[in-house]
C-alpha cells in the first residue's frame, strides 16, 4: 500500500482537479461546533466539511461508545449526498493535531474506497506555507456511493475482550499517559485502561506537526510489535479517533494490516463487567 499521506505542495498541485474531493474534518471534543466554525472563518480551497459527531458517527445507546459508527449502507449515503463517489481521491484533513482526520480516512477504507490521503500537517501546515484559504462554504453534486465493507479492519468489545488472553495480539491505546493511567478521565465516567494495553499517545507520531519519517516511524513500531505482526496489532484510543493516528504512521512506515477497535475506551467502560486496569 502507498503511504497514506500527501504533502501540501502535493495537493497544491491538484486543486482544480474535478476527481479530487478535499473534506475539512477539524473538531473539538469540548465543544463540536468549534469545526464547523473554523472551517467558515477559512479552509483550504474547495474543500467541504464532515463533521465527525453529525457525518461519521451513528446513534448512540449509551452501550456502543461516544462515536459509534453508522451503518455501511448511512455512510455510503452520506458520502454520495456530499459528492464523493466511488471515483474520487479524497484528501482529508484537521487542524493539524491528526487528531481527527483519521476518522474518514479511516471509514472510507472501511467501505471499500482506496483513493484516500490524509493532509500531512493539516490546515495548520498550509497556513504556515503562506497558502491561500478561503471562506465561502462549498457544495459538491450529489454522487453514488457503494459500500463494500471490510469487517476484518475493526473489532468488537468481545473480540478485543477475547484479545486478552492471546499472547500474539497486543493493544495500544493513543490516549493521553494521564488518561491511560487512570489518574484523570475529563470525557469518560469511568477511568483507566483495558488491561494489558500499550500507551502509545498519538502526538508521539509527530514533529514539528507533520508524521516523523516512515523509517523512523517503522523502528518505533517494531520495537512495540515485538516480533509480532502488524496485524496482531489492535489500536483503541477514547472513541476510536485518534488512534487512527498510530495506524496512519504504521501505514506510513510500511506496516500495514493492524486493526481498530472502533468502540474504543468509551464503549469498554460503558459495561462494569469489563475488566479496568491502572497505573
Amino acid at each position: 500500500m502507498p503511504s497514506p499521506l500527501i504533502s501540501t505542495s502535493e495537493l497544491a498541485a491538484l486543486i482544480g482537479d474535478p476527481n479530487l474531493v478535499i473534506v475539512d474534518t477539524r473538531h473539538d471534543l469540548m465543544n463540536p461546533s468549534i469545526g464547523r466554525d473554523a472551517y467558515a472563518a477559512g479552509h483550504i480551497p474547495g474543500a467541504i466539511y464532515l463533521s465527525i459527531d453529525e457525518d461519521l458517527s451513528g446513534a448512540k445507546t449509551g452501550k456502543n461508545g461516544r462515536h459509534p459508527l453508522p451503518s455501511p449502507e448511512a455512510f455510503a449515503a452520506t458520502l454520495g449526498a456530499k459528492g464523493i463517489s466511488n471515483s474520487s481521491k479524497v484528501v482529508v484533513y484537521d487542524q493539524g493535531s491528526a487528531m481527527f482526520v483519521g476518522r474518514l480516512w479511516w471509514m472510507l477504507r472501511w467501505v471499500g474506497h482506496d483513493h484516500v490521503f490524509v493532509l500531512d500537517g493539516g490546515i495548520a501546515q498550509w497556513v504556515k506555507e503562506g497558502r491561500t484559504v478561503e471562506a465561502a462554504a462549498n457544495v459538491r453534486a450529489a454522487a453514488t456511493f457503494i459500500a463494500s465493507p471490510r469487517d476484518e479492519m475493526r473489532l468488537t468489545a468481545e473480540q478485543t475482550q477475547a484479545a486478552l488472553t492471546h499472547p500474539q495480539r497486543r493493544i495500544l491505546d493513543a490516549r493521553a499517559p494521564e488518561r491511560y493511567r487512570g489518574e484523570m478521565e475529563p470525557v469518560d465516567p469511568v477511568a483507566g485502561h483495558i488491561p494489558g494495553a500499550f500507551n502509545r499517545p498519538f502526538p508521539t507520531n509527530l514533529r514539528d506537526g507533520v508524521y516523523k519519517p516512515a523509517n523512523e516511524l517503522r523502528a518505533e513500531f517494531e520495537a512495540l510489535l515485538a516480533g509480532r505482526k502488524p496485524d496482531e496489532l489492535i489500536h483503541q484510543c477514547g472513541s476510536g479517533v485518534s488512534a487512527l493516528a498510530n495506524m496512519i504512521a504504521m501505514e506510513h512506515a510500511g506496516l500495514s494490516g493492524s486493526k481498530l477497535y472502533a468502540g474504543s475506551w468509551s464503549e469498554w467502560c460503558s459495561d462494569p463487567a469489563r475488566p479496568v486496569a491502572k497505573a
